[in-house]
């Protein structure tokens, strides 16, 4: 019945964790200064099933707390010698290879076109083991991992992400950097869809641990020593863990506790971004969703109506689905004329967006709703 939350473990897990912090990607570019490659042995690529390509691939962007991933451009030009003046030695020559390389693969993931940016990816790698770059490898990896994870191929994600981590680790990053929590998160989140509980539980409990316990330390430090937006980045980012917390309890049927991780998750995003944030929006629908899980409708109607209002004055990319979990609630308050109403209106919404998955998704729901209510006019 839910959209936002439970559409899938795996799928919603995905979602959330692939949100990105520019400062954090950007961090991993400028990495450890040395140390041994991890050996890592990368399964063969697998396309995603029909229904989860097109969808997955764009999730790197979508709703993004943060900015894309990905150095900036004029990081990049840079790095190739202040404005593309000729490299002056080989090391320059490779690495600005290696630059365009990674260019190109992240246009290709932008086109939707995940296998020739696998293939880019690699080239890329094997010019950075070549030249030695330390920088570039650890960079490279983390691209390469993204996509993996976004593609659903968890198990190459898996081993990507340790292979970035230990990278990172290895060249004096702490554990507590924003970077090592991001990935440390999308561990949890493929351990989750794995069913691997354990792991998963200790995961996200280690992530938002250790950001309270970071921002309870860093909340007195001035300005000159960390900045308004380094301390904010690392809020959102603590309000990212919540939400995929809050998802991976939902799914595990605990809504109360998904309840009270939404609820610190849209605190952190109102503070920070604004009650007409587009992420403020999707979170103010969560939270109806973990109440509406509890049976608490009215209480969700609440929520779910408010989140609506500001979907329709900003004209949020997601409006059909925001429609849909307020129809599934009239559903489940035994309104069903409402419900169909918005079900119909969520339903021309999702088919103007040309989302396939939302457009099955209610048309399921709309057949469940006839099938309760009987012949509606």
């Amino acid at each position: 019945m839910y959209r936002l939350l439970v559409p899938a473990l795996g799928r919603g897990l995905l979602r959330a964790a692939g949100r990105r912090c520019r400062v954090c990607s950007a961090r991993l570019f400028s990495g450890p200064a040395g140390g041994r490659a991890p050996e890592v042995e990368v399964l063969p690529s697998r396309v995603a099933p029909p229904g989860g390509g097109s969808g997955l691939l764009p999730l790197l962007a979508a709703l993004a707390w943060f900015s894309s991933p990905a150095a900036t451009e004029e990081e990049d030009e840079e790095r190739q010698g202040g404005g593309g003046a000729a490299p002056e030695d080989a090391a320059d020559e490779a690495e600005a290879e290696i630059i365009q390389l990674l260019k190109r693969a992240k246009l290709s993931i932008m086109k939707d076109e995940p296998e020739e940016a696998e293939l880019i990816l690699h080239d890329a790698l094997r010019l950075a083991y070549q030249s030695d770059n330390k920088k570039a490898i650890t960079y490279t990896y983390d691209l390469m991992a993204n996509l993996a994870f976004t593609r659903g191929q968890l198990e190459n994600a898996e081993k990507l992400f340790k292979a970035t981590m230990s990278y990172l680790l290895g060249g004096g990053m702490q554990q507590e950097d924003n970077a090592i929590i991001e990935i440390s998160l999308k561990l949890a989140s493929i351990y989750a869809a794995q069913n691997r509980q354990e792991f998963a539980l200790a995961g996200y409990e280690f992530c938002i641990s250790t950001l309270e316990g970071k921002i309870e330390r860093e909340k007195e430090l001035a300005e000159d020593v960390l900045s308004v937006e380094e301390k904010a980045n690392t809020h959102l980012l603590l309000g990212m863990c919540l939400d995929a917390y809050a998802r991976y309890l939902l799914f595990s049927k605990q809504p109360s506790q998904a309840q009270r991780m939404c609820e610190k998750a849209l605190h952190i995003s109102e503070e920070i971004l604004g009650e007409t944030h587009p992420q403020t929006i999707v979170l103010m629908s969560d939270l109806a969703t973990t109440l509406d899980a509890q049976g608490r409708f009215d209480e969700a109607c609440v929520y779910v109506q408010r989140a609506l209002d500001l979907a329709r004055q900003i004209e949020h990319p997601e409006l059909h689905m925001l429609l849909s979990n307020l129809a599934a609630i009239l559903m489940h308050r035994e309104r069903y004329a409402q419900a169909k109403e918005i079900y119909q209106e969520a339903l021309k919404q999702a088919e103007l967006r040309g989302d396939e998955v939302s457009v099955q998704h209610i048309r399921e729901e709309l057949a469940e709703l006839s099938r309760k209510s009987g012949p509606l006019t």
